[in-house]
């Protein structure tokens, strides 16, 4: 009986291994197959956006694919002058290379969020660009629709946080990769039916602190067999950061640029412009001349009024002072947010001001605020 038993146990014990065993493989199995369909997923969804790249880029794939260079240009053109949405829309490449293409690189455009329109013609949009992620362009026409500009953003949020701006306010979730930056222009222009005849980067974000994806964007609008846009229709800005000021010249680039300068006292503006901590005013305006002396070119400095701030005689008497010293252009721009309790300048408090630099004898242009009743003005960017 015990023998039995004992027999019995032996039994029991060996199909309970069996069956533990079969637990641990079909646990093997299930986390093999697991990983596998994430890696699937994964490949699926990480094929790489053509938009965005140059024809740099584009050689480098063709060549991968065992294609013809010129194969890079036609790629190119299609995106940029024909706006392909679909790779299938390349009638001039073959169906194997567009297959094999296919499998690892898609044309995706930037989805609209919201899309507000203003009395005044300026035309907000607010694009997804990623998990939580939110970008805004603003398209802006002007007077008879001969300058039509779009403001593009640079970052999701800002890295800075300059005191007069909403997007300062925004935590900072990245920078924007050229897909997303040219990915902007693409979805306006289509937006509105119309194509762009200038481009300012002064939407969100510090463009010198995402310098590469910004300089790479700017010559993909300028290049002939793309968007064709002359390299002064083309602006760059700045809050003031010094090092990107520096390989901009290093570069040589060709584009206009500008200066937020907002404060002619070199201890008062770091009180709006924390970037000031880092660069300060005497640092920034030696850039500027290095930068007007070596590339023989104006820079414009952004100037954004705020009454008992940076107003009044004795600041304008210190622009004029800064103005002299650098080959310049002045842009007045009446600031547009109430943070702190401050105020927007009368009309008549502009024109004092303005009376009170002139004698500096620069340009200077009232940029007015387009777009304010949508939050698309000057420093109102902070996707409301």
């Amino acid at each position: 009986m015990f023998v039995e038993f004992q027999h019995l146990s032996l039994e029991v014990n060996f199909w309970n291994e069996v069956f533990n065993l079969f637990k641990f493989f079909l646990n093997k199995v299930d986390n093999i197959l697991l990983i596998n369909s994430k890696l699937y997923l994964k490949r699926m969804t990480l094929k790489q956006n053509l938009i965005g790249l140059n024809l740099g880029d584009l050689e480098k794939i063709v060549i991968e694919f065992s294609e013809p260079k010129f194969r890079a240009k036609q790629i190119f053109e299609g995106l940029y002058q024909k706006r392909y949405s679909k790779l299938e829309q390349f009638s001039n490449l073959s169906k194997k290379f567009l297959s094999e293409l296919s499998e690892n690189y898609e044309i995706k455009f930037l989805e609209v969020n919201k899309h507000l329109k203003s009395k005044d013609g300026t035309e907000k949009f607010t694009f997804f660009v990623g998990e939580e992620k939110e970008v805004e362009a603003v398209w802006i026409p002007v007077g008879d629709e001969e300058r039509k500009t779009i403001c593009i953003s640079s970052q999701v949020g800002c890295t800075l946080s300059c005191a007069f701006c909403a997007t300062g306010r925004l935590d900072f979730k990245g920078n924007l990769k050229p897909s997303e930056i040219i990915g902007q222009v693409l979805k306006v222009e289509e937006l509105v039916s119309d194509k762009a005849t200038n481009i300012v980067f002064m939407g969100m974000g510090e463009p010198m602190h995402n310098y590469n994806s910004v300089i790479k964007s700017a010559h993909i609008l300028h290049d002939k067999d793309a968007f064709n846009l002359g390299a002064k229709r083309i602006t760059i800005s700045t809050a003031g950061v010094v090092t990107g000021i520096e390989k901009f010249i290093e570069n040589k680039e060709p584009f206009n640029f500008a200066i937020s300068l907002n404060h002619s006292d070199k201890e008062k503006r770091k009180t709006i412009m924390n970037v000031d901590e880092k660069f300060p005013l005497e640092t920034l305006l030696l850039a500027a001349r290095n930068f007007t002396k070596t590339l023989g070119r104006k820079i414009t400095f952004e100037y954004v009024m705020i009454p008992e701030i940076n107003m009044g005689t004795e600041n304008a008497k210190k622009l004029v002072k800064i103005a002299r010293s650098v080959n310049c252009k002045i842009n007045l721009i009446p600031v547009n947010t109430d943070f702190h309790g401050w105020r927007r300048p009368t009309d008549e408090e502009v024109e004092i001001f303005k009376s009170q630099i002139k004698e500096s004898n620069v340009p200077i242009m009232n940029r007015r605020s387009p777009g304010k009743e949508i939050n698309g003005a000057c420093g109102m960017l902070a996707l409301s």
